[in-house]
């Protein structure tokens, strides 16, 4: 079976590798991204209606700046992060399965949104009367292809993408390395994670839907199908 390697950063690479390995997927996890906490400013909770959260890293580092906001309910991207909402005392009003401007074009007009993001992050267009602001929390910091995936890359592997970051940062350590491409196989959680990673890869799964567990699918059948080519 061909490996599938996972190098969003942690808890999440731990928690896609467990998954793949329950389904029978032989898999590992090589996080190339620190996530850490950015200084960073809460507005006046009383000047908004909700919050928009499209990562759990939000609660995971938003720090002590977040308990003023516990009043406003969240919009969350999906259901982890609507988890990690409520672990931070946070209420949750709607979680998406679409992918965060889905969740934005929910919003009933009228509504004052607050965004709370990574620094890298999806472009939203708000629907008309809605009103968003954004503060930035986080930053995901890459790291370089270590020794043991640059190994494990030599040979066929499924490798998961989780962001267009994930995937320009994959894309170039792969080529810096002078790794082949046409060796590794990308599953991809959106059309916009696999345009950033480019091509020449063995072959590129993008998944039916922007959530996790699509990806997952998407990259347990890549690893079936390619084992039998």
């Amino acid at each position: 079976m061909i490996p599938a390697l996972v190098i969003r950063p942690e808890p999440g690479a731990a928690a896609s590798v467990a998954s793949l390995r329950e389904s029978g997927i032989p898999a590992e996890g090589f996080p190339l991204f620190a996530v850490a906490p950015l200084a960073w400013d809460a507005p006046d909770p009383a000047g908004f209606d909700v919050l928009l959260v499209g990562s759990a890293n939000v609660f995971r580092h938003g720090g002590a700046q977040l308990t003023a906001l516990r009043t406003l309910p969240v919009h969350a991207v999906g259901a982890v992060t609507a988890e990690a909402s409520r672990a931070a005392g946070f209420t949750v009003a709607a979680t998406g399965r679409g992918g965060l401007q889905a969740v934005l074009a929910a919003i009933p007009p009228g509504t004052r949104v607050l965004r709370l993001a990574g620094e890298e992050r999806v472009a939203l267009a708000p629907p008309a009367g809605v009103e968003l602001i954004e503060r930035v929390v986080y930053a995901s910091q890459p790291q370089p292809i270590p020794p043991a995936l640059a190994a494990a890359l030599a040979g066929p592997a499924v490798v998961l993408l989780h962001s267009a970051a994930a995937a320009q940062h994959f894309a170039a350590e792969v080529d810096r390395l002078g790794l082949s491409r046409a060796a590794i196989a990308l599953a991809t959680i959106g059309p916009r994670v696999s345009a950033a990673a480019g091509s020449g890869w063995r072959a590129v799964r993008t998944a039916p839907q922007p959530d996790e567990s699509a990806l997952l699918a998407a990259a347990h059948e890549l690893c079936h199908t390619l084992a039998h080519d």
